[in-house]
């Protein structure tokens, strides 16, 4: 698998507006801004027989800032693609240096979705821990621990189910 930054990867497909770029995103955040061009095929319910690309042909992968689109790489390695490019720092840094996105209706970040729920679910955990029943610290606990594992393992459980309600869905 090869990385390119956004200005290496605009340099390309300058030369080449043919190259494929496709956009790891939930469709509500592909919805919200994305690389002109992307096409979007959202991790969380990727299949590999549903990809319009030959296994040799050059894909490009792209997300918001580069996680998603290096397992998707990885991903598509594994299953025999020879010729995977993970765009590095994803449509943020697309965006900050300025090169052409389509943007539409502001969403939240599928990372921002996290962050406000395992807080929400942490504090929740030591209100009723605190004041209704010590379980309630369990709460707290689990989400942490989750939290430790998300970060080790890079994986994010609660990331995988978030991207699957209703509002991150076209």
């Amino acid at each position: 698998m090869n990385n390119l930054t956004v200005e290496e990867f605009n340099r390309e497909r300058k030369a080449n507006p043919s190259i494929s770029l496709i956009d790891v995103r939930t469709p509500a955040e592909y919805s919200s801004i994305h690389v002109k061009g992307a096409k979007n095929h959202p991790m969380e319910s990727l299949k590999l027989e549903s990809i319009p690309f030959s296994k040799d042909e050059e894909i490009h992968v792209i997300c918001q800032s580069g996680g998603r689109s290096m397992k998707v790489c990885q991903k598509l390695e594994a299953a025999g693609f020879s010729n995977v490019v993970n765009v590095e720092g994803g449509t943020s840094a697309w965006h900050e240096a300025g090169l052409p996105v389509v943007e539409g209706k502001k969403v939240m970040s599928l990372e921002r979705q996290v962050r406000v729920a395992a807080g929400s679910l942490v504090v929740i955990g030591a209100v009723v821990g605190q004041f209704l029943h010590p379980a309630g610290f369990g709460v707290s606990a689990f989400v942490g621990a989750g939290l430790v594992f998300a970060g080790v393992t890079d994986t994010c459980g609660m990331g995988m189910m978030i991207a699957r309600m209703p509002w991150n869905r076209a």
